[in-house]
């Protein structure tokens, strides 16, 4: 790897570490093994190459989160399509699953979201992947195809990335009485019920 790569690799490791605000430029320099200057010349300023970085852990993260298991894609046993509540309860287990793992990644989401009144630049550098992010979890989560069906796509997605940064505050909370995929699974059940027989 080049400077670059290395720099941005050591921004993304100190994030996790770290935390965006305990991160200095010679943090980056010294995992990375490169020099200060390397950070002015490649990203501009260590506030440019952490928002990179944050977006590429944020990114990764979602990956691992989205990535769907061969019989997600399969169908059920009978080959058919997975029914949407079966689908959902499973990608948050996935989810929820993954939590002493990427306990990090949940901080530091927390963490640059107090942080965007204060930088308008990392506000516009997560306008873009905020709104790819809302398809991602629309698709893997619910089954809509954002390029079939882009507005029920969207309000999908809004909707299961509010339910996410809930669920993720809740675990940072009190991991013990945070909701489970089946209490999410049920939680949504009532909702559609709503008051029906009343």
């Amino acid at each position: 790897m080049g400077h670059r790569e290395d720099l941005l690799e050591g921004a993304k490791r100190c994030l996790l570490e770290k935390g965006y605000a305990r991160t200095t430029a010679r943090d980056i320099v010294a995992v990375s093994g490169t020099n200060l200057a390397s950070i002015g010349y490649h990203y501009g300023s260590k506030e440019a190459l952490l928002n990179l970085a944050f977006l590429k852990v944020t990114e990764e993260w979602g990956d691992v989160l989205t990535e769907q298991p061969d019989e997600a894609v399969d169908g059920d046993a009978d080959g058919g399509p997975r029914a949407p509540l079966d689908q959902f309860r499973d990608t948050w287990e996935r989810v929820i699953d993954s939590y002493e793992q990427t306990r990090s990644v949940w901080q530091l989401q927390m963490e640059v979201v107090s942080r965007i009144d204060q930088d308008p630049e990392l506000r516009k550098a997560l306008v873009g992947p905020q709104r790819e992010g809302r398809n991602g979890l629309a698709e893997n989560m619910l089954g809509i195809d954002p390029e079939t069906d882009p507005e029920k796509a969207r309000v999908a997605g809004l909707f299961c990335q509010a339910l996410l940064a809930g669920v993720m505050v809740q675990w940072l909370m009190d991991s013990e009485s945070a909701p489970s995929a089946q209490d999410l699974t049920d939680g949504l059940k009532a909702v559609l019920e709503g008051r029906v027989g009343r």
